[in-house]
């Protein structure tokens, strides 16, 4: 059997920081893309049951530009920020990462400041006066584009050349489900890896398993852990 694993960059750094929020670097992002990938070799008695034929990252560029702060007007320059920084970082290690295919989409720039969600809530019950709003209850509004297309057209690129018989998708998004009725009408088993969040209960029937092979709480491989824990009894 052998196994690509998609991977929805922006899903995926943002979950990651979730369960890594101590030890949230682009390197170990990047370096756990593989080993999140090598666990979907194995089943889930963590025995390999299968080949890694790639690995597939879909992201965006960092938005690059300057603008102005929505309350101060302070003049910022997005390529200083830590988010283009570890995006940048990311990538590049991502490049250098065996196995790894990075499919770079782009950004929509809204050129505008919108209102944070929570931020809007808070000023709609009263919590918080709209005097007291400051740069911080602000977004940049920006959307990446392409990426979707660029995961649906791999998915059925794989399956009508008959490349993988599994395909593993690692995103929270249903933008997929096209692409998947496709590969399984294909004979392509689908396994969706939502890192533990939370997803519509719509998707489960255009999947075939639902599998997250990070322990929720350790944020650590629930494999490798398994694998240490019985080499260390048999020493």
């Amino acid at each position: 059997m052998k196994t690509a694993v998609l991977v929805d960059g922006d899903f995926y750094l943002r979950r990651h920081k979730k369960l890594h929020a101590k030890h949230h670097t682009p390197e170990l992002a990047a370096k756990d893309v593989l080993t999140l990938a090598l666990a979907h070799m194995d089943d889930k008695a963590c025995e390999r049951e299968s080949e890694l034929y790639r690995i597939l990252v879909y992201d965006a560029p960092p938005l690059d530009k300057r603008a102005h702060l929505p309350v101060s007007n302070k003049a910022v320059n997005f390529k200083d920020t830590k988010i283009y920084k570890f995006r940048s970082e990311f990538h590049r290690h991502l490049k250098r990462t065996w196995r790894v295919a990075l499919r770079l989409g782009r950004l929509r720039d809204g050129a505008r400041w919108v209102i944070k969600p929570d931020t809007t809530k808070d000023l709609l019950s009263g919590k918080r006066p709209l005097e007291a709003l400051s740069d911080d209850d602000f977004s940049y509004d920006i959307q990446q584009k392409g990426v979707d297309i660029r995961i649906g057209s791999d998915i059925a690129s794989l399956a009508y050349k008959r490349l993988v018989t599994r395909i593993v998708l690692v995103t929270g998004d249903s933008d997929f489900v096209p692409a998947a009725k496709l590969a399984r009408r294909e004979g392509i088993e689908i396994v969706l890896d939502p890192m533990w969040a939370k997803v519509h209960e719509y998707l489960y029937e255009h999947i075939d398993g639902l599998r997250s092979v990070i322990d929720a709480k350790s944020g650590k491989f629930i494999c490798e852990q398994k694998k240490k824990s019985t080499k260390h009894k048999k020493g």
